[in-house]
C-alpha cells in the first residue's frame, strides 16, 4: 500500500493518526469535563455524599477496565469500526441517562454505561492496521499528546459549560461529542482496502500470558493506575477545597484550571525536549513522579488558602500532563508483538 522504507508518514497514515486522535480527543474531553465539576455541582443531586460523588467519578473507569480487552478481541473478529461505533453510541446513551437523572444514583448508572463504551483497544488496533510499523510509535504518541491536550481543555470548558447549562447540559454535551466521534471515524479515518500485515493487532493467544506478566508493562500498568487514582482522588477533594477552604465560588473555578494548565503546558515542554534529545526520559518521568508525591503532601500541609491551592494545582498539572502524554508512547515501545 505504501513504500515500506519511506521515512515519512503517508497521507493516509497521517489522516488515520489525526482522525483517530480526534476521536480520542472528543471522547476524553467528554470524560474529563465531568471531573472538575462533579464534586461541587453533584452535591445538589438527591442522595449525594462525597463518597457517592467519588463512586460516580470512578464508576466510568471500572467498566472501562472490565470491557477493554473483550471489546478488543471482538474487534479482531468482526472488525474495528463496528466496535468503535457501538462503543461511541453506548457512551452517548450513558451521557443521556446521566443528563436526565436527578439523583446521584442515576448519574452513577450513566457513568457506568458511559464506561461500557470501551473502545480504546479497538481504536489503537485500527490505528495499528492503518500505519506501518516504523511509524506506529509516532502515531501512538500523537494520541498520547491529544489525551493531554483534551484534558487541559476539559478542565476549563467543563466548569464554564456547567455554570451556564448545569450538570445535565454538560452530560448532553459529552454525548454530542461521542456522536461527533462517529462522524470522524466514518468520514475522516481512511478505509483501507489492503490490511497491513503485522503482528501488533490481533490476539496471539500463546503470547497473552507472557504479555500479562511482562515486568516492564506491569510497571507501566502500575504507574498509570497510580497516576489516574491520584487524579480522580484529587478531583474529589480539590474542587471542594476551593469552595470550603479558599472561599472561591464554584462558578469561578475555571480560571484556576486555565491558569494552572497554561503554565503547566509550557513548563513541561523543556523537560520533554531534554528527555528526548538526551535520552533521559526515564529520569524525567521519575522526577515527575516525585513531584506529584510532593505536590500531594503540599496540598495536605498547606492547602488552606487560594494561593497555595493554585500553586499546587500548577505543579500538579505540570507533572501529570508530562506523564499522561508520555506513558502511552512508552507502552507502545516496550510491548512485545
Amino acid at each position: 500500500m505504501h513504500d515500506s522504507h519511506s521515512e515519512h508518514m503517508s497521507g493516509s497514515e497521517t489522516r488515520a493518526a489525526g482522525g483517530l486522535a480526534l476521536v480520542f480527543a472528543f471522547r476524553m474531553l467528554g470524560m474529563f469535563m465531568v471531573l472538575p465539576v462533579l464534586a461541587t455541582y453533584g452535591m445538589d443531586l438527591a442522595g449525594a455524599s462525597p463518597a457517592l460523588i467519588g463512586l460516580a467519578i470512578g464508576a466510568y473507569g471500572l467498566t472501562q477496565a472490565v470491557l477493554q480487552i473483550p471489546f478488543g478481541i471482538i474487534s479482531d473478529r468482526i472488525g474495528r469500526r463496528p466496535i468503535i461505533y457501538l462503543g461511541l453510541v453506548v457512551f452517548a446513551l450513558g451521557s443521556v441517562l446521566a443528563a436526565q437523572s436527578t439523583s446521584i444514583w442515576g448519574v452513577i448508572a450513566g457513568r457506568i454505561l458511559q464506561g461500557a463504551g470501551a473502545i480504546s483497544a479497538a481504536v489503537m488496533a485500527l490505528l495499528s492496521d492503518l500505519t506501518r510499523e516504523q511509524h506506529r510509535t509516532k502515531a501512538m504518541a500523537m494520541i498520547g499528546m491529544t489525551i493531554g491536550v483534551s484534558f487541559a481543555v476539559a478542565m476549563v470548558v467543563g466548569p464554564v459549560l456547567t455554570s451556564a447549562f448545569g450538570l445535565s447540559g454538560l452530560f448532553l454535551a459529552t454525548g454530542a461529542m461521542a456522536l461527533i466521534g462517529i462522524l470522524i471515524v466514518a468520514f475522516v479515518v481512511p478505509k483501507s482496502t489492503v490490511t497491513l500485515q503485522h503482528r501488533e493487532s490481533g490476539l496471539a493467544r500463546q503470547a497473552l500470558g507472557a504479555t500479562l506478566r511482562h515486568p516492564d508493562l506491569l510497571r507501566l500498568d502500575l504507574g498509570i493506575f497510580a497516576l489516574h487514582a491520584m487524579l480522580m482522588s484529587s478531583f474529589v477533594a480539590l474542587p471542594l477545597a476551593l469552595v470550603q477552604k479558599a472561599g472561591l465560588p464554584k462558578e469561578q473555578h475555571w480560571w484556576v484550571y486555565l491558569t494552572a494548565l497554561l503554565i503547566s503546558f509550557f513548563a513541561m515542554i523543556p523537560f520533554i525536549i531534554y528527555g528526548e534529545k538526551k535520552r533521559q526520559m526515564k529520569r524525567i518521568l521519575l522526577g515527575a513522579v516525585v513531584v506529584l508525591m510532593l505536590t500531594e503532601l503540599f496540598f495536605w500541609e498547606f492547602g488552606n488558602t487560594l494561593r497555595a491551592l493554585v500553586i499546587g494545582t500548577v505543579v500538579f498539572f505540570t507533572a501529570f500532563n508530562l506523564l499522561e502524554a508520555s506513558l502511552p508512547s512508552l507502552i507502545s515501545k516496550v510491548s512485545p508483538a
